[in-house]
């Protein structure tokens, strides 16, 4: 497993170096979205209308931030469970989205697509909210306004700590991580 510390937006290169294990750091700008944002994207691409950010390239986190207090960007900013996202995930890998930030498993579809798009799936510290909203130094809403916390927002981010969970090859830390365990302390 490697360190790295990448600048985004990310590229075809960095995501096909990025191993399930990896430790890395970001620095850069962000996107948020939730369930209710994913939801709306979907429902302009079902029209044919334009989304309103250009995901080609992008990371998505997956929080909900709670309100700043004053000399603070956001608030706590802890991950949400990534599985809510799952069933939008596809159409938004196929635009050409290359990275997402949030906790717990995807399902097989989603691991399908970033292989066959190029994608890498990160995880943050769940419970360590407050300690990552220290890495958000700037925070705008850039769509959807009136879903408050669950708004898309453009977070600058600056060593954003992050696990790969599950990369474009097709690695799966929720799989090799147990059989790892398994066989070095068992």
């Amino acid at each position: 497993m490697a360190r790295y510390d990448l600048t985004l937006p990310l590229t075809d290169e960095m995501v096909n170096m990025l191993r399930a294990g990896d430790e890395v750091t970001l620095t850069g700008e962000i996107y948020t979205g939730r369930d209710a944002a994913h939801k709306r994207l979907i429902a302009l691409l079902e029209k044919n209308e334009p989304l309103p950010i250009d995901l080609k390239g992008q990371t998505l986190y997956y929080v909900g931030p709670a309100p700043a207090s004053p000399g603070h960007a956001v608030g706590s900013a802890g991950p949400t469970t990534s599985y809510r996202m799952d069933a939008y995930t596809p159409q938004l890998l196929k635009l050409g989205l290359k990275g997402m930030i949030g906790k717990g498993r995807r399902n097989e579809k989603v691991q399908a697509a970033m292989q066959e798009y190029g994608a890498v799936y990160f995880g943050a510290v769940g419970g360590a909210a407050a300690l990552i909203a220290r890495c958000i130094e700037k925070s705008e809403v850039v769509a959807y306004p009136d879903l408050g916390p669950e708004a898309i927002h453009r977070f600058t981010i600056r060593q954003f700590p992050v696990l790969v969970l599950m990369d474009a090859q097709g690695g799966n830390l929720y799989e090799s991580g147990p059989a790892l365990y398994k066989k070095e302390i068992l």
